[in-house]
Formats: structure tokens, C-alpha cells, sequence
């Protein structure tokens, strides 16, 4: 009879399990990392209205009707003020003062003579060209006559000879249309002459 080899047995102490600890808290902190992130980014990306007013729920009730909404009341919404602008104000145009003309002075009797005395003597010298021509001639002499005597009476006499000297120029206006009518009658040339001699000494020439 083979006597079995036994084996020893001995008593040893078992490894210790690793511990998981260290993962599970690490697991616990990405958690509470990425909760953290979610928050941040719901803070920041969701809009910051008005809260609901209380019993409001977030979804629409599903017994609301299009019509109950669209029957609303204008007078719920507060109607924009219209603020009138102020219209702008035309200037005043500028008003130009009336200036009225000074009262022409009255001329001396010599500054008068001065101006008329030119055309005065030019008529002597026309009638005298007059009486010494006839036909076209002396139609053409006769018309700047008439030309000259409208001068006469253009021109302002002074006060004290207005009423004489404005009564001579028209007689002797109608001298020299006698004198155009009847060219070649002495008697028109004689009568021109002694109306021109007369408003001559009414200016003292």
C-alpha cells in the first residue's frame, strides 16, 4: 500500500479586491460637470421673457379656438400716441421800404433856357430853311421841327412860366402843322416864326 502524497496546505491571505470607489466618484463628478454645462447653456440661450402669468400652461389647450383669439379687443393693446410733429414756420419775407421819390425841384428860369434854348434856335434856323425850299424838302425839315417842339413841351418848365410857357408850346404846335398842311404859303412860315419868337421871350432870350 502506496502511501498518497497529501499536499501542504497553507493559509495565505487573499489579494483585496480593488476598490471602485475612485471610479464611481469620478463618474458622479462628469455628471454633475455636464448638469453644470446644460444649465449654463439653458441660461444663456433660452429668451428672458416676461414670466407666464399664473395657470398658464406652457402648451396650448387644445380646446382653444381659433376665433376666441381673434376676437380680442382692440382696446386690449395700448394704441401708439401720434406725436405731431411742429410744422415748420415760413420766415417772414423781408419787406422792402417804399421809398417814395423826392419831389423834383423846380428849375431856375436860367438852368430852363439852358436846356431849351438849342432847339429854339434850331427852329429859326428850320423855318428860315423852310421858306427858302418847298416839296419833300421842306416836308423833312418841317417833321424835325415838330420833332424839336415835342421836347419843348416834354421838358419841366419852372413854376412861374409853366401856364404861359405850356400855352406857347401849342400854338406853336399847331403853327407847324399849319405850316406841313400848306408848305409853300408864306403867310404858315411868318406864323411859326412869331410863335417861336414868343417862347423865346417868355425865357428871355
Amino acid at each position: 500500500m502506496t502511501d498518497d502524497t497529501q499536499p501542504d496546505l497553507r493559509w495565505a491571505p487573499l489579494e483585496p479586491k480593488p476598490s471602485n470607489r475612485g471610479r464611481v466618484w469620478l463618474i458622479v463628478g462628469l455628471v454633475v460637470a455636464a448638469l453644470v454645462v446644460v444649465g449654463v447653456l439653458l441660461f444663456f440661450l433660452l429668451p428672458r421673457g416676461e414670466s407666464p402669468a399664473p395657470g398658464a400652461s406652457g402648451s396650448p389647450s387644445p380646446s382653444a379656438s381659433p376665433s376666441a383669439s381673434a376676437s380680442a379687443s382692440p382696446s386690449s393693446s395700448p394704441t401708439p400716441t401720434q406725436t405731431e410733429l411742429p410744422q415748420p414756420t415760413a420766415a417772414p419775407e423781408p419787406t422792402t421800404p417804399i421809398t417814395t421819390p423826392p419831389p423834383a425841384t423846380d428849375p431856375s428860369v436860367d438852368a430852363f433856357r439852358g436846356q431849351v434854348q438849342g432847339w429854339l434856335d434850331d427852329a429859326l434856323t428850320g423855318l428860315q430853311i423852310v421858306s427858302e425850299t418847298s416839296g419833300q424838302d421842306a416836308t423833312a425839315v418841317i417833321a424835325n421841327l415838330q420833332a424839336d417842339a415835342q421836347r419843348l413841351g416834354e421838358t419841366a418848365p419852372p413854376a412861374s412860366i409853366e401856364s404861359a410857357w405850356s400855352a406857347a408850346v401849342n400854338d406853336y404846335n399847331q403853327k407847324l402843322s399849319d405850316l406841313r398842311a400848306d408848305a409853300d404859303s408864306g403867310t404858315a412860315v411868318d406864323d411859326a416864326r412869331s410863335a417861336v419868337n414868343r417862347l423865346r421871350d417868355i425865357i428871355g432870350l
